[in-house]
């Protein structure tokens, strides 16, 4: 993937009934031309754009800045809401070390009872 100025990409498990609904979330608040590419890891025969191996990306939200650099968790979160219009002030949240702890351990909470969400969770239906 060549990395350019404006351009983030977010690793998604295409197969967890959540992510996919908070990914159809993001997709419709953001601006129409919004530089975000979206890369769904779940396919078995998907290889992600990035060194990091596959199992962690399906495991914890990560994204991949405009400069190459890899983020996961709240940072990885806050950067790509921050791109919503009037979201903006979550990017620095995200980035502030403290404030990125706190959101880190609700995160690691989230992740403990994600399978069982995941499982409740029903498909959203194709419009």
């Amino acid at each position: 993937m060549t990395v350019n100025d404006h351009t983030l990409t977010v690793f998604y498990d295409g197969s967890c009934p959540l992510c996919i609904r908070e990914i159809t979330l993001l997709r419709r608040a953001l601006p129409e031309k919004s530089a975000i590419n979206f890369e769904d890891v779940s396919a078995p025969d998907a290889v992600p754009s990035c060194d990091i191996a596959k199992s962690k990306l399906m495991a914890r939200f990560h994204c991949q800045l405009p400069d190459g650099k890899m983020v996961n968790g709240a940072q990885a979160f806050t950067e790509v809401w921050g791109r919503v219009r009037f979201m903006e002030w979550l990017k620095p949240v995200g980035r502030f070390g403290p404030s990125r702890a706190v959101l880190n351990a609700l995160y690691a909470l989230f992740l403990k009872v994600r399978p069982g969400l995941q499982r409740i969770t029903p498909p959203l239906k194709s419009k």
